[in-house]
């Protein structure tokens, strides 16, 4: 396959599945096995499919700058943002500390298995098909900065399941959060704020292990890579945010297992 247009498939992909409650790392590793390119290498392309995030990340500072950014004329939200910012750290710890500890046994024993992607895609499936209906007695937080530092944290360990391929950071946050007594769109936009230091930080830690050293070529493919997982995510980040005010995450369940039952079928 074209180079370009490989680069602009998984751009393409990237930005789809990145905030969606899916597995974009999933399915990025199904991508793959499908299509190849001769042209570009490997350890450009393992390069690539971590580099290509940070144009899904710079679409969440986008669209939430508003109620992220520090630049602020009122002291009360200044604090405010100081204080969504401290959660935000302390949801993140885990995943920063099991991340360096355990990221080469993952990479080396999960990373490519496509029965263990497809058993993550059913099981997760499966649980955002019957979460909703099981949480409607909890206690409803609908509003982040209600959230306490004892539940950001315990939400952190939920992202960390989400180092098995499959699994979905976002749904794994998500799920967690709905569990813990979050509203579904408080769970989502929190979901996406720790994904902001969540996937820089992953991003540089691959970076500094694998090195950076591209052709003229190459930085093109990134460019595109970059800047099409931009647009896409940014939109679907729109969509998503309208879609769980009065949907249910049903859909995305039945997808999942869909989509794992083809993986067993085909690719195992």
């Amino acid at each position: 396959m074209n180079p370009y247009l490989l680069v602009v498939i998984l751009g393409i992909v990237e930005g789809i599945t990145e905030f969606l409650p899916v597995s974009s790392t999933g399915h990025m590793i199904l991508v793959e096995k499908f299509i190849n390119s001769p042209y570009v290498s490997k350890d450009f392309m393992d390069n690539f499919l971590i580099i290509v995030q940070l144009g899904a990340i710079l679409s969440v500072v986008l669209y939430f700058w508003k109620d992220i950014q520090p630049f602020v004329k009122s002291k009360e939200i200044f604090k405010e943002r100081v204080s969504l910012w401290s959660k935000i750290i302390v949801g993140v710890l885990p995943a920063a500390v099991l991340g360096l500890l355990f990221d080469d046994y993952i990479t080396e024993f999960f990373l490519g298995n496509t029965k263990i992607v497809a058993t993550t895609l059913i099981f997760y499936g499966v649980i955002f098909c019957f979460i909703e209906e099981k949480i409607k007695k909890v206690k409803v937080i609908d509003n982040i900065k209600n959230i306490p530092y004892s539940l950001a944290i315990i939400i952190g360990f939920f992202q960390c399941l989400a180092m098995i391929p499959g699994t979905s950071r976002s749904g794994a946050t998500i799920i967690g959060s709905l569990l813990l007594g979050l509203s579904k769109g408080v769970a989502a936009e929190f979901s996406f704020f720790l994904a902001i230091p969540t996937m820089m930080g992953a991003t540089l830690l691959k970076l500094v292990k694998n090195g950076v050293s591209f052709t003229p070529i190459e930085w093109q493919l990134l460019g595109i890579g970059f800047f099409i997982s931009f647009i896409v995510a940014f939109i679907v980040i729109k969509w998503f945010m309208g879609y769980i005010k009065t949907r249910t995450f049903k859909l995305f369940g039945i997808y999942r297992i869909i989509l794992g039952i083809l993986v067993f079928l085909f690719l195992n």
